[in-house]
């Protein structure tokens, strides 16, 4: 794994816990320059401590997607730093889930504006380095909720499934010099549900998460994956669940 990883930078958003971080520090491990971003300044910067202590490289910008301007600040703090940037993981995600008819617009609007936005933020600001670059490769991180309709989730599956068809648009517009790759991941141990608003939903979340999730390295294995293959493989996506998961 790390020949094909030691070197590159790579920038994540929503790297001050779970998938991300865990994804920050094994990239970090195998040799990678990790340009960091999250809404946690305090997160990003203990994290940032933790990679340079072990002799790896980082740097963080406090970035919240729907923002953006901050996304943009992101990637150019990586090419400022770094000189490049050859993989953008759009990682950050929200999913306060809820019955249509309890009518959260505030929780679906939080969602389109994190959750798809956000992603597009992050493609329109590493878009043109990567053709500038001539490479450079998209991480779009999903969800198993998208391949799997099921009540209280319509807004988060037409988020993520709306980013999964921007994706495949993505990838099909992209050429022979740039990758695209999604990855589904199902249930994992992450503080995923701290956003939802409704406690019932948040308990019952927390209950399934508790009982069958898999930990946050088992997602970033497999983005590493994706990373590692030669120039000229793409992976296109990857569906990462508990072997318990429905």
């Amino acid at each position: 794994m790390q020949a094909g990883i030691a070197g590159k930078v790579i920038a994540i958003t929503g790297a001050g816990s779970g998938i991300g971080r865990a994804t920050a520090l094994l990239l970090a491990g195998c040799g990678a320059k990790v340009v960091l971003g999250a809404r946690r300044v305090d997160r990003l910067a203990a994290l940032t401590d933790q990679i340079t202590a072990s002799g790896g490289e980082a740097t963080y910008s406090q970035t919240d997607v729907s923002r953006r301007e901050d996304v943009a600040a992101l990637v150019q703090l990586a090419q400022a730093r770094y000189g490049r940037l050859d993989v953008l993981i759009n990682n950050a995600g929200i999913g306060p889930i809820s019955l249509l008819d309890e009518l959260r617009v505030a929780d679906w609007e939080a969602m389109i504006d994190i959750n798809l936005k956000g992603t597009l933020y992050g493609i329109a600001a590493a878009l043109p380095l990567f053709r500038q670059q001539e490479s450079g490769q998209f991480v779009n991180v999903l969800s198993t909720a998208g391949l799997k309709i099921v009540p209280l989730q319509a807004v988060y599956a037409g988020t993520k499934n709306a980013v999964r068809a921007i994706s495949e648009g993505l990838r099909q517009e992209a050429g022979p010099k740039l990758r695209v790759t999604i990855i589904s991941p199902g249930f994992v141990q992450t503080d995923f549900a701290e956003s939802m608003t409704n406690p019932e939903v948040k308990a019952q979340i927390e209950a399934a998460r508790d009982q069958m999730a898999i930990s946050p390295e088992a997602i970033a294995r497999a983005i590493a994956f994706a990373i590692e293959q030669p120039a000229d493989v793409e992976i296109g996506e990857l569906v990462i669940r508990p072997t318990a998961q429905g």
